[in-house]
C-alpha cells in the first residue's frame, strides 16, 4: 500500500474517531444518564435482530446513493442531482405499482427500469451542460432537485393522492410490485442483493474496462486526459448516465421495497447522504458498502438513543458535519502525510 492510500485511510479513521469523541463529550455533559445514553447509541443497534435489520434496511438506499455519487466524484463532477432523482424515480416506481398489475417478477423489474431510465435522462442533461458549455454541475443539479420535487409534489397531490388517508400519500400500490423480504423477522428485501450486485458490476466497470479507466483519469486530471486522446466529453456523459441509472434504481428500490404507497412529502435527503458516503469511501465502490453500513448504524443508534434517553437524535448530524469538515479539509493531517512521504523516500534510498 502506497503512502497516499495509507494517508487517506488514516485521515478518514481519525476524522470519524474525532467526531465520535466529540459526540461522546456532548453526551457526557448534556445527559443525566451518560452511560445509558452511550449504551443505546453504540451498543443497542447490535443487540436485537430487528435493530440489525433496521441498519441493513437503511443502508440499502445509502449504498445506491453513495455509489452514484462516488462515480460522479471520481470523474471530477460535484453533482448532487441524485437527491431529485431519488425522489422522482421513487414516485414513478409507485405510479407503476398503482397503475399496473403484472406478475411478481416483471412488475418490480418494470418499476426499477423506469426509475433508472429517468435517472439516466436527468443526469445526462446535467452532464451535457457540463461537458458542452462547462456549466456548473452543482448549480444545475441543485436547481433540478427543486424542479423535480415541485413537479413530483404536483403530480402526487392532484393525480395520485389517496383522499381516504391523512397526509399527502399516494394510493396503495399493487402487491405484485413489492420486493420480496429475504430475512425473517426483518424488512430486509431483495434490494440488498440488487445493491451488492450493482456495487460489484460498477467495480468491474471502473477497474476492468477502458471506459472505467478513462473516467478515473478524467477525474484525476482532465487536461491530461485530453492530451492523451481521451474524449472527455464522452467520458463525462458516460459517468453521468451510469450514476443516474444507479440513483434512479435506488429510488425505485427503496419505494417498492419499504413502502406500500408513496409517502415522501419532502426530498428524502438520500442524495446528499451520498456525498458523505462517497467521501468516507474515498470514491471506491467496495468501500461504499462499509460507509453506508456505518452511517446507517449510527443513525439507528441515534434513533434508539432519542427514544430511550434525554439526548435527541439530531446529534448524529453534528457528527456527520464534523466528519465532512475533516475529510474535505485538504490541510487536515497534511504534516503526517509529508513525514510519511519523507520516510518512504529515505527507506528507498
Amino acid at each position: 500500500m502506497n503512502v497516499e492510500k495509507r494517508f487517506e485511510i488514516v485521515r478518514t479513521f481519525v476524522a470519524v474517531t474525532i467526531s465520535l469523541l466529540i459526540g461522546f463529550a456532548i453526551i457526557l455533559f448534556a445527559s443525566d444518564e451518560p452511560l445509558s445514553t452511550l449504551y443505546y447509541f453504540i451498543i443497542s443497534p447490535s443487540t436485537k435482530m430487528r435493530y440489525l435489520g433496521n441498519v441493513v434496511e437503511l443502508a440499502i438506499p445509502l449504498i445506491f446513493s453513495g455509489l452514484a455519487t462516488s462515480i460522479l466524484f471520481q470523474t471530477g463532477l460535484f453533482n448532487l442531482g441524485s437527491e431529485g432523482v431519488f425522489y422522482f424515480s421513487g414516485l414513478l416506481a409507485s405510479i407503476i405499482g398503482i397503475k399496473f398489475s403484472l406478475s411478481f417478477i416483471f412488475h418490480p423489474i418494470l418499476a426499477i427500469l423506469i426509475g433508472s431510465l429517468f435517472g439516466m435522462i436527468v443526469m445526462l442533461l446535467i452532464g451535457f451542460f457540463k461537458a458542452k458549455w462547462n456549466a456548473s454541475e452543482l448549480v444545475i443539479s441543485l436547481m433540478f432537485n427543486s424542479i423535480f420535487f415541485g413537479i413530483g409534489a404536483y403530480i402526487l397531490n392532484f393525480y395520485f393522492r389517496d383522499p381516504n388517508v391523512s397526509g399527502v400519500y399516494s394510493f396503495k400500490m399493487n402487491e405484485s410490485v413489492f420486493l420480496n423480504k429475504i430475512i425473517p423477522g426483518t424488512r430486509i428485501h431483495t434490494g440488498l442483493i440488487i445493491a451488492l450486485l450493482t456495487v460489484f458490476l460498477v467495480y468491474l466497470f471502473l477497474y476492468r474496462t477502458r471506459w472505467g479507466y478513462e473516467i478515473r483519469m478524467t477525474g484525476l486530471n482532465k487536461r491530461f486526459g485530453k492530451y492523451t486522446g481521451m474524449n472527455t466529453t464522452k467520458v463525462i456523459l458516460i459517468a453521468s448516465i451510469l450514476a443516474g441509472a444507479i440513483a434512479g434504481m435506488g429510488g425505485a428500490v427503496e419505494i417498492i421495497g419499504m413502502y406500500d404507497r408513496f409517502k415522501w412529502s419532502a426530498l428524502p435527503g438520500l442524495g446528499f447522504d451520498g456525498a458523505l458516503i462517497a467521501m468516507l469511501a474515498k470514491n471506491k465502490p467496495k468501500n461504499v458498502i462499509f460507509a453506508a453500513l456505518f452511517l446507517a448504524y449510527i443513525r439507528i443508534g441515534a434513533d434508539l438513543m432519542a427514544r430511550m434517553t434525554d439526548i435527541p437524535s439530531e446529534m448524529v448530524y453534528i457528527l456527520q458535519a464534523i466528519i465532512i469538515l475533516f475529510i474535505s479539509g485538504k490541510k487536515f493531517l497534511e504534516g503526517y502525510k509529508e513525514k510519511s512521504l519523507l520516510k518512504e523516500v529515505k527507506n528507498n534510498e
